[in-house]
């Protein structure tokens, strides 16, 4: 019987962690970065504050020290549901897995916590973060109409999605 080789992993040069107080600065840019209507401030300063939300960054070292912030998750856990609110990733460091590696987080969260679904919202325009929503098994189980509403901008639908775990 032949043996079948694995093939080395490669490592991740992505650290993931918990956002604190300190991160506020870096967090807002790419908020304002990533999004037409970003998150406030004082929004993300409640988050903070709530034991039920959780807020995970994705950074990538820097080569003469220090780190860059790529991106960024914001769930909250109600009971035995993880609700994704914020998936949000700098537009320049957009494919190359960083929303993938942010939701492998979100959900090993969840499951750590032993969640038994995960929920969420999307544009409906949003092509992208819908594919990758799907290749994790989330599923559409209904729509939010003119959910997202933006100045200067048309009402947009959501898309609520489900993942069972």
């Amino acid at each position: 019987m032949r043996r079948m080789r694995e093939e080395p992993r490669e490592e991740s040069p992505f650290l993931i962690r918990r956002m604190t107080r300190e991160d506020l600065p870096a967090v807002m840019e790419l908020e304002k970065a990533a999004f037409r209507n970003p998150w406030s401030l004082e929004l993300l300063q409640r988050e903070l504050g709530h034991d039920w939300s959780v807020i995970f960054l994705l950074e990538e070292p820097l080569p003469e020290g220090g780190r860059r912030l790529l991106g960024v998750s914001i769930f909250w856990i109600v009971h035995d549901e993880v609700h994704v609110l914020n998936v949000a990733t700098a537009p320049e460091h957009r494919r190359r897995g960083v929303g993938r590696r942010l939701m492998d987080a979100t959900l090993a969260e969840g499951r750590a916590r032993k969640c038994s679904l995960a929920t969420l919202e999307v544009r409906r325009s949003n092509e992208a973060a819908i594919n990758l929503y799907k290749s994790f098994g989330f599923r559409q189980v209904g729509v939010r109409p003119n959910y997202y509403v933006g100045e200067g901008e048309p009402p947009e639908d959501a898309i609520v999605m489900v993942l069972d775990f």
